[in-house]
C-alpha cells in the first residue's frame, strides 16, 4: 500500500500538478495539507474522475487538510483536538492493512512564526493538545500512522543551515522537544529510521533561489507506531514535483507499507 503526504499550498491552484503526480505515483492514499479552500469549493470531481474519493476538512483561504483515497477508509473525523482558533488542521480515518486496523492522522501543524507572539503560543498549545490526545489514543489503539506538515525541523541534519533556525518557530529547542515527546510515546520517524545520516529536504522557500541552491528543510514527516515497523517497505522524498511549473514549496513523501 502506498500512502503519500504532500503540502500542496492550494489545491485549486495546483490541481493539474496534483493529478499529473497521481497518475505517475499511483498512491492508494494521498494526504494533502494547506489546501486553502472551503469544503464546497474543493475539486472533488477532478479526483473522482481518476478514481479517488475525497474527504475534506477545509477553511477559506488558509490551512485545510484532505484525504484522497482509492481504497476504502472509514470513520472520518475532523475534531481530534479542540483548536482554540478553530483552524482546519487535522483529519483522521481508519484503514485496514491485512488484518491490522490502522488509525491514519493527517496534520498541518501551525507554523508559529514570529516567535514571542500569539502565533507561537498557539503552536505550542496546539502541539500540547495533540500530544495529549495521541497519548490517550495509543493506549486504546496500537496501530497509528501520523503524517503531514509538522512545521518542525527535528535535528540539525534536517536543514541546510541550522544556525539560521535556532530561534525560529520551526527549529527552537522547545519545539523540537515536542517532536521528541511525541515520538517517545511509541513512534518512529520513518524517514530517519530508514536513513540514519542522509540529508534530504521536503520544503524549499520560493525566495532567494532556495530550490536552485538546495537551501531546504525536512519538516514533513511520517511517524509510525512501533508495532507497525515490520510493515514498512520503503520511504522516499520525491523532489520532482518541486521542479515543475507553478509548484508547491513542499514536495511529496512516499511511504510504502505491506
Amino acid at each position: 500500500m502506498k500512502i503519500i503526504s504532500w503540502n500542496v499550498n492550494s489545491v485549486r491552484a495546483r490541481v493539474n500538478n496534483i493529478k499529473d503526480y497521481i497518475k505517475l505515483a499511483k498512491p492508494d492514499i494521498l494526504l494533502l495539507q494547506e489546501i486553502k479552500t472551503q469544503n464546497e469549493n474543493f475539486p472533488f470531481e477532478e479526483f473522482s474522475k481518476i478514481g479517488y474519493e475525497s474527504y475534506v476538512n477545509g477553511q477559506k483561504s488558509y490551512n485545510g487538510v484532505a484525504i484522497i483515497s482509492k481504497i476504502e477508509i472509514k470513520n472520518i473525523e475532523k475534531n481530534f483536538i479542540n483548536d482554540n482558533f478553530k483552524q482546519s488542521r487535522i483529519i483522521t480515518a481508519e484503514l485496514k492493512l491485512k488484518k491490522k486496523e490502522i488509525e491514519l492522522i493527517n496534520i498541518y501543524v501551525p507554523n508559529g512564526n514570529p516567535v514571542d507572539t500569539e502565533k507561537y503560543e498557539y503552536k505550542k498549545d496546539w502541539l500540547k493538545k495533540f500530544i495529549s490526545n495521541i497519548k490517550k489514543k495509543i493506549q486504546r489503539k496500537s496501530n497509528i500512522l501520523i503524517a503531514g506538515d509538522f512545521n518542525i525541523i527535528p535535528e540539525e541534519i534536517d536543514v541546510h543551515d541550522f544556525k539560521r533556525y535556532e530561534n525560529d518557530a520551526l527549529g527552537r529547542l522547545e519545539i523540537r522537544k515536542k517532536y521528541r515527546e511525541l515520538i517517545n510515546l511509541g513512534f518512529r520517524d520513518v524517514y530517519r529510521f530508514k536513513n540514519k545520516t542522509k540529508q534530504e529536504y521536503t520544503f524549499w522557500d520560493y525566495f532567494a533561489g532556495s530550490w536552485q541552491k538546495n537551501y531546504g528543510m525536512r519538516i514533513d514527516h511520517f511517524l509510525i507506531s512501533n508495532n507497525l515497523i515490520e510493515n514498512i517497505k520503503s520511504i522516499n522524498i520525491n523532489k520532482k514535483p518541486r521542479s515543475k511549473e507553478k509548484p508547491s514549496d513542499h514536495t511529496p513523501i512516499e511511504l510504502e507499507i505491506i
